[in-house]
């Protein structure tokens, strides 16, 4: 099996935050938004697993280098990217500490949701060959770089970031989610051939893709199963719409196997919760780490239980 090694992206400050706590470790369900994301790489069976850290790097570091997600079989590297000029910058940053041969799949940091299974499909899709991204189309696709296609549709030509997109270019609806999986040897040898004639001056990760098929190498796409997996943290809100859309997919699942909950809106799940049968969870009631309820348990209003 071709050797897979994982990078996540997790230097940004998150501005738009408007807090001290480095965007990636703002919490979800309880545990920080990069550790969801460790959760995921941990069952893609990688040889290595390296996080580009950068504001707040010594608290991030700390926060995750204790990390042993379920089956986490992986080697932890941090590499630090400081300052921030991009996200092709970051991942230069990795080039020394990058193994050679095998697959780089590029995850982020602050996209708490994705799915092993979706970053596995996006490694399957390159195969050991080809530049592969991971896109979606969005009715509101402001902010993202746009997928650039030749005139039948089938091949991706480029990416075109928002911020220096033609009109013509911000109507496309495929956007690029910062997630690609590349071959390490090709990826390592566009990474030296970057540079920052933008308009932001910034070295854009994005640019590898005009590189591909300068060198012939073929890019495809793949697609997540659903928009949430795809869907970044920047500001509170977003953070806050994530949290329910979270919480509503754990209430459901909890009711597709009987569990009666008297208000699905008004649950959280931040933990593992295990449900005998004819449970009955009244409203605005947080489970909290490991919680196993046994058969007929009758949960009332406004409960935190934890560990129990």
């Amino acid at each position: 099996m071709t050797p897979l090694d994982i990078l996540i992206m997790a230097a940004g400050k998150g501005t738009r935050m408007k807090s001290r706590t480095p965007k990636v470790l703002q919490r979800l369900a309880g545990r920080p938004l990069l550790h969801h994301v460790l959760d995921q790489a941990a069952h893609l069976q990688a040889r290595s697993a390296i996080v580009v850290t950068g504001h707040g790097a010594t608290e991030v570091e700390a926060a995750t280098a204790g990390f042993t997600g379920a089956t986490a079989h992986f080697d932890l590297k941090f590499v630090r990217q400081e300052p921030q000029l991009g996200t092709g910058h970051a991942v230069q940053q990795a080039v020394p500490v990058l193994p050679e041969g095998g697959i780089t799949l590029i995850l982020n940091g602050d996209t708490p949701l994705i799915q092993a299974s979706t970053a596995q499909a996006l490694v399957d899709a390159c195969a050991g060959e080809h530049l592969a991204l991971l896109t979606i189309d969005l009715a509101d696709p402001t902010g993202y770089g746009r997928i650039v296609r030749d005139a039948s549709g089938k091949r991706v030509l480029a990416i075109v970031e928002h911020k220096d997109a033609s009109p013509e270019q911000r109507a496309i609806r495929e956007v690029y989610t910062g997630m690609m999986a590349a071959p390490t040897a090709r990826l390592k040898q566009w990474l030296a051939r970057l540079d920052n004639k933008n308009a932001q001056g910034e070295y854009y990760l994005t640019d590898v893709v005009a590189m591909a098929q300068a060198d012939g190498v073929s890019v495809v796409a793949a697609q997540p199963q659903d928009e949430v997996e795809v869907l970044g943290v920047n500001s509170p809100a977003q953070l806050a719409d994530l949290e329910r859309r979270y919480q509503r997919a754990q209430a459901h699942r909890l009711m597709e196997q009987g569990v009666r909950l008297a208000d699905p809106a008004r649950f959280d799940l931040r933990g593992q919760l295990q449900c005998g049968a004819d449970v009955d969870i009244d409203v605005n009631c947080i489970f909290e780490g490991g919680v196993s309820l046994g058969d007929g348990v009758q949960i009332g209003a406004n409960c935190v239980i934890r560990n129990a």
